[in-house]
């Protein structure tokens, strides 16, 4: 058993495979407190500004124009639910309750508006209201039956007035539709546990049913201690892979193994497990392929229902990094902060986040705070590393790199190949090659169908001018497994051009400039590419365009050399370098033999 990581993103990444330049709780403070949205007179204006702000991701914008927007149309009910879309989104939950309750009294709402008023009712303690309004929605032509979740919310309001036997039976009634039994069971073992039915409880808890995450896991493993089954529960911590991620498991696991007493607490209230229910919707939804912009909206409501749910909040801010809104993810995580929870898998995403707005200072200091908090997590110095790296602080980040192979030593092959990869690029960068080049290697054995890596070896291999077949097997095979890369695809250019097949190297560098159009140093290479296949013209025009993509700032091409290019040609700059010691002769066809080739720097 493994327990999911947040995903993989920019600050665990490696850079683009190339050497030379690869590289307690409160709530979400309201939208409004921020710079406020310029805002446009009428309606045409701040409802445009609205669909455009929604597009972006930017829900703190969009909440401001589409409130303008509703106060110029006040009963539009499209408007009304942009509104609440984005307001949810941006964290201020207050005023979408607000919204809601004036659809309501206009006579009407939308499906979206009676979540928000039932969400509202069910953190007031009102379960009555909420089976009243529960009734009345049914009857509403103006929202959509949803079955499932509606039925599971009247399981928890019932709860909710004291009517254990309806709430329970009206989960074993939904529980029997074989698609979602899984999901309900897990509900109605919960429920089960909270009236202290832990027998019942724990026969709906396989492993299907708790399935891998925090919640259902801690679940599993509390109402086995409540059974006097402490073995069995830890033995089931035993088998977590990664367990050390997760504090609270390790913690239960030494109460369990020390015979500390373990009480149930995963759900205290029928408003935690209406939480609990919205968070498994929205991760239903989140782990659609095209995700539904509601599996925010849930988690939202879920982390404001349940304030002290750290997962909630977790998965909010874990969302909205994956919606490009790094300011809002940080609030989350500082909030899971405020409440104690240092959770490393949180604390890994906030680094994420962080380190994907450009703050590397403030993720530079949260990956040494973990590492100090957490010494013996090797993804923490991973984290570490691939900061320093970022920034090309490489002779940095090759000992957070060790420190995480070293305790990684023990572990299965398949989770040190990222440590090596990352280590390799770093020690590469530094001229450590013959380290790097092990490294590489050594993650190729474990990992050897991960295209980003087959290229960096083989194009470190061309660069240098060493194991040319070898690294050409590399780089083709990076190819056929990520074939519309453009990195890949100028390696593969790039290493026909090294070894002078020229006429081959066409075609794989045209495929990599039309996906990479404004990036220099393909652009420089596509030139050096046509000079050589006698289309002159066409060279000096990827010439001119490199340096029109101002290739001096980053340092990956060496403008001055373009220059004389444009002035000299090809050939002669060679020949000059040639003379002047400044670039080492490749290898090349006999017929053209008398002509070198630049170096990829």
């Amino acid at each position: 058993m493994s327990l999911p990581l947040a995903t993989p993103s920019a600050a665990q990444e490696p850079p683009p495979p190339r050497p030379e330049n690869r590289e307690m709780a409160e709530t979400v403070a309201p939208p409004d407190d921020g710079p406020d949205a310029p805002l446009t007179n009428g309606l045409a204006g701040p409802f445009l500004a609205a669909r455009m702000a929604t597009v972006l991701n930017d829900y703190r914008a969009a909440a401001n124009y589409f409130s303008e927007a509703v106060a110029q149309d006040p009963k539009d009910r499209y408007l009304q639910d942009g509104a609440l879309v984005a307001l949810i989104s941006a964290g201020d939950v207050a005023r979408a309750i607000t919204l809601a309750d004036q659809m309501a009294t206009q006579g009407g709402g939308t499906e979206l508006s009676a979540l928000v008023r039932r969400v509202n009712l069910a953190q007031k303690g009102d379960w009555t209201g909420l089976l009243e309004l529960l009734d009345a929605d049914a009857k509403d032509i103006n929202t959509k039956d949803n079955a499932l979740l509606d039925g599971m919310m009247r399981a928890w309001a019932l709860l909710g007035v004291g009517n254990a036997s309806d709430a329970l039976a009206t989960f074993e009634e939904m529980a029997k539709a074989r698609d979602v039994a899984p999901m309900v069971q897990y509900h109605l073992a919960l429920a089960r546990a909270m009236v202290g039915d832990y027998e019942g409880a724990q026969s709906l808890l396989s492993d299907r049913q708790a399935g891998d995450h925090l919640l259902g896991l801690t679940a599993r493993v509390q109402i086995l201690a409540q059974l006097e089954r402490r073995d069995e529960a830890a033995a089931l911590l035993d088998k977590v892979q990664g367990i050390e991620v997760e504090p609270q498991l390790v913690e239960l696991r030494e109460k369990l193994k020390s015979g500390e007493p373990i009480t149930f607490d995963v759900v205290q209230t029928p408003a935690d497990g209406l939480a609990q229910l919205l968070l498994t919707f929205a991760s239903a939804l989140a782990a659609n392929p095209d995700p539904e912009p509601l599996s925010l909206i849930h988690a939202r409501l879920a982390a404001w229902l349940s304030p002290e749910l750290g997962t909630a909040r977790l998965t909010v801010a874990q969302l909205l990094q994956e919606r490009q809104q790094f300011d809002l993810a940080e609030r989350e995580f500082e909030a899971l902060r405020r409440m104690g929870e240092m959770r490393p898998i949180a604390e890994l995403s906030r680094i994420d986040a962080l380190a994907s707005a450009d703050r590397h200072d403030e993720a530079e200091s949260a990956a040494l705070s973990l590492t100090a908090a957490y010494p013996e997590l090797p993804q923490a110095w991973v984290a570490l590393g691939d900061l320093l790296r970022q920034q090309e602080k490489f002779a940095q980040a090759v000992p957070a790199y060790d420190k995480a192979l070293s305790l990684l030593a023990d572990a299965p092959p398949e989770e040190r190949w990222f440590g090596l990869y990352a280590r390799g690029i770093a020690l590469e960068r530094v001229g450590q090659f013959d380290r790097a080049e092990k490294d590489l290697l050594e993650a190729i054995e474990i990992q050897p169908e991960e295209p980003s890596l087959l290229n960096y070896l083989g194009y470190s291999w061309i660069d240098r001018n060493e194991n040319l077949d070898r690294a050409l097997e590399l780089i083709r095979k990076a190819v056929e497994l990520s074939p519309d890369d453009g990195y890949i695809l100028d390696s593969l250019a790039w290493a026909y051009f090294r070894m002078g097949r020229y006429e081959e190297a066409v075609e794989p560098m045209e495929q990599a400039i039309a996906t990479m159009s404004s990036d220099p140093l393909v652009n420089d290479h596509l030139g050096d590419i046509y000079w050589k296949v006698g289309r002159k013209r066409e060279a000096e025009i990827q010439w001119q365009r490199a340096l029109s993509l101002k290739p001096g700032e980053s340092g990956e091409v060496d403008a001055d050399r373009i220059r004389a290019k444009l002035e000299r040609g090809l050939d002669r700059v060679l020949a000059e370098e040639k003379a002047a010691g400044e670039s080492e002769q490749l290898p090349q066809p006999e017929a053209e033999a008398e002509a070198g080739a630049a170096s990829a720097d």
